[in-house]
């Protein structure tokens, strides 16, 4: 992948992205240019939609796991919760949605699901000048991608014994730095932006695109599906691939696709029917836990379907 279609490819992939949010108050301006998603839900417990949601993920965890694949689902952490101290004026996270992710992670383990729990995980990046995530921009770090596929890696090892080649895991490149402006620019006004400034994005350098990941025609192990939070450019899939030694595969989408409709169209991919991997980690974030495959003004329309429809195919695509 060139310089240029990975600073292409962040600057449009605010992850929970909904088409009617493209304007300038999408984003929340806080203290010292902190920024956010405005569309964030910062005060609901959202259990119903995460309590279904749950459901909708432990028939895709029986369904695998009849076919003798495991299932890791991934949940990233709220940027806000993290900074709440950092939000504007007037602006703060609930009682109720303060517990929201330790639920999600409860919800998970009680289903039988593997998981992590990255609150602490993305805590620990926090020293010296690392941040958890950027400032300007609505993804996580390259620092937490690393240390969320490291932990990763462990319940991994834990749970499975992977076949594979060893070796053929992905080194990781030396650090660098480069400047621009983040993707939540592209909601703000000129004015906001010059404002605002640029962002300074720490990454590993030569990050190889999800093909390069694959090892050729050779089957991985192992595969991740999620959105921009798992783009090689943050470096998740080869930090995953590092710690494992083994080859990682990815499927990933921007967050406007909808979790539901990206996991389902790589169950029925060539990539998954002809090379069926041992596990899979499903990548999403906190917020988009709260709604199922069929919630309009959240994913993109093309992208909604019923949830019988959605369990229906899944489970026809496993079974193939």
């Amino acid at each position: 992948m060139t310089l240029k279609q990975r600073l292409a490819g962040l600057l449009i992939a605010c992850t929970c992205l909904a088409a009617t949010a493209a304007h300038a108050q999408a984003v929340l301006i806080g203290k010292d240019n902190w920024l956010f998603y405005a569309q964030d839900n910062l005060t609901d417990a959202g259990k119903p939609g995460i309590d279904n949601a749950v459901q909708l993920m432990s028939a895709a965890k029986e369904a695998l796991q009849a076919r003798g694949i495991g299932l890791v689902v991934l949940v990233a952490p709220l940027k806000a919760r993290f900074y709440e101290d950092k939000l504007p004026a007037g602006t703060a996270i609930s009682p109720a949605a303060r517990e929201r992710y330790a639920n999600i992670v409860a919800g998970l383990h009680g289903a039988g699901i593997q998981t992590v729990d990255l609150m602490p995980v993305l805590k620990g990046v926090e020293h010296d000048d690392q941040t958890a995530f950027f400032q300007k921009d609505s993804h996580w770090t390259a620092w937490s991608a690393e240390a969320a596929a490291a932990a990763t890696a462990d319940v991994i090892r834990q749970n499975w014994k992977l076949g594979g080649e060893a070796g053929t895991g992905t080194p990781p490149g030396n650090w660098i730095k480069e400047r621009r402006f983040a993707d939540f620019a592209e909601l703000m006004t000129a004015a906001q932006r010059k404002e605002v400034g640029q962002e300074i994005y720490v990454v590993r350098a030569s990050q190889p695109q999800s093909g390069d990941l694959l090892g050729g025609d050779a089957a991985a192990p192992v595969h991740v599906v999620g959105n921009s939070f798992v783009q090689p450019y943050l470096g998740y899939p080869q930090a995953l691939s590092h710690a494992l030694d083994r080859r990682v595969g990815l499927t990933w989408k921007y967050g406007n696709f909808g979790p539901w409709a990206v996991f389902l169209q790589y169950l029925e991919s060539p990539a998954f029917q002809q090379a069926r991997p041992q596990v899979v980690v499903w990548q999403l974030n906190e917020v988009q836990m709260m709604y199922g495959p069929n919630t309009s003004g959240q994913w993109d329309a093309a992208s909604l379907m019923s949830e019988a429809d959605w369990k229906r195919r899944v489970q026809a695509a496993i079974a193939k």
